[in-house]
């Protein structure tokens, strides 16, 4: 039986040490799962991405969103970037790498975010923003939607975007908390106006180059985010790895073994999350996750006489849009089926597509998490790619509020119910 970790994850395998061969017992099995199939869904993505490039209008850029869509999953599935997992290591071993690699994350986005924006708004004068920016008002309503987002997250086991590549590991949790979310976008829908009439109209959306100027909104984000690292640093355990320990590669198979075994370095998922959070803006909007399912729920909700006919004030705002479209072919649309088609041909590299099938337990911490993550979500205008990733890179205020109480809201789900039980 596969061996699993307590949020119904696969256990990774250790590494193997150099010169080490595949078991005999694995033979074209194991040829077959690791290395053709995964081959064959990368031909397959790439198949499908000139297929769309060819299509007349905005074929290049559904294809450019469905290739960096792929790398993205493949990326958080090798180097296990979950914002969940990231703080619960650090909640309950002191171990500050996964923290750190999202600090570096938004480091390095947070430079890229702020080249182009210098380029597209070169007077940073309120009230211009960026286009499709998410910079979004700031609220008691975004951090209740925050801690909400946090709480689902560790209740759940996973944020959305990990869910999305925990798909392709076969995760029995996954599926049913997308459907919760799915579920979750539309509570949101049903409390939005309320909400958007009693306080985010008057919520003051504060992007930090609109004061301080580009240059002077870089200083104090990157100065924010290394105090950040100082202090994870300081207060880690005396017992937490400060590096992650390998045998090194002797020979060509060795080193390219080792990529597809364990897990990468926790720097290499910040670093790519960064890049890739760059890279998106230049040709797409900046970085999100949830416009589809958001999109889809809306639709769906709004055929069945669920959904408010009026939202006040949903549709100006930019980040992850929910407006019903005629078709799922979207760049954001796109941009998670790669995530989910790189997820899986990852898992089946490394030899950690493990599926089994869930239990009640499994079914009600989906669906709970779920409705808590769509609720979040839809309310904050994001989740933690979107409001927390794209929106702290981007300078907006509203992304630091959303991350820091994602973080109380973890930590509560986490805690909480040990001292509980304890007690």
């Amino acid at each position: 039986m596969t061996a699993r970790t307590r949020n119904g994850e696969p256990a990774l395998r250790a590494s193997p040490t150099p010169h080490a061969a595949l078991a005999p017992a694995s033979g074209a099995t194991a040829l077959a799962g690791r290395v053709l199939l995964p081959l064959l869904l990368a031909g397959a993505v790439v198949a499908a991405a000139y297929a769309l490039a060819a299509q007349p209008g905005g074929g290049p850029s559904l294809a450019f969103a469905l290739t960096l869509g792929a790398a993205f999953g493949a990326l958080l599935q090798r180097t296990r970037f979950c914002f969940l997992c990231h703080a619960r290591d650090f909640i309950d071993r002191r171990d500050p790498r996964g923290l750190l690699a999202i600090l570096l994350a938004l480091a390095v986005g947070t430079v890229g975010y702020h080249i182009v924006f210098g380029a597209w708004v070169p007077n940073p004068v309120a009230p211009r923003l960026p286009p499709d920016a998410h910079i979004g008002p700031v609220s008691w309503v975004l951090a209740l939607a925050g801690l909400a987002f946090g709480l689902g997250m560790a209740v759940s086991g996973s944020c959305i975007s990990a869910h999305l590549y925990r798909l392709g590991e076969g995760s029995p949790v996954s599926p049913f908390a997308l459907v919760g979310a799915a579920g979750g976008f539309l509570l949101g829908f049903l409390t939005w106006n309320d909400l958007y009439l009693s306080t985010i109209i008057t919520a003051p959306v504060v992007w930090l180059p609109h004061h301080l100027g580009y240059g002077g909104s870089l200083a104090v984000q990157l100065l924010a985010l290394g105090g950040l690292a100082a202090l994870l640093w300081r207060f880690r355990a005396a017992s937490a790895p400060e590096t992650a320990v390998r045998e090194p590669p002797y020979t060509l198979p060795d080193l390219l073994r080792s990529w597809f075994d364990g897990r990468w370095p926790y720097w290499i998922g910040g670093l790519g999350v960064g890049l890739i959070g760059f890279l998106v803006i230049l040709r797409l909007k900046p970085l999100g996750v949830t416009s589809a399912i958001g999109s889809a729920a809306r639709q769906l909700g709004s055929e069945a006489g669920l959904v408010p006919l009026r939202l006040e004030g949903l549709d100006g705002f930019a980040g992850c849009a929910t407006v019903p479209g005629d078709s799922w072919l979207t760049p954001n649309g796109l941009l998670v089926a790669g995530l989910v088609a790189g997820g899986f041909a990852a898992s089946l590299a490394a030899g950690q597509f493990t599926p089994r099938r869930p239990t009640l337990r499994d079914a009600a911490r989906g669906l709970g998490g779920g409705l808590l993550l769509g609720w979040g979500s839809m309310t904050g205008l994001g989740c933690t790619v979107g409001t927390l990733l794209s929106g702290t890179m981007a300078g907006a205020l509203s992304g630091w509020v959303f991350g820091l109480t994602v973080l109380a809201g973890v930590w509560a789900g986490l805690t909480l119910p040990r001292r509980f039980v304890r007690n």
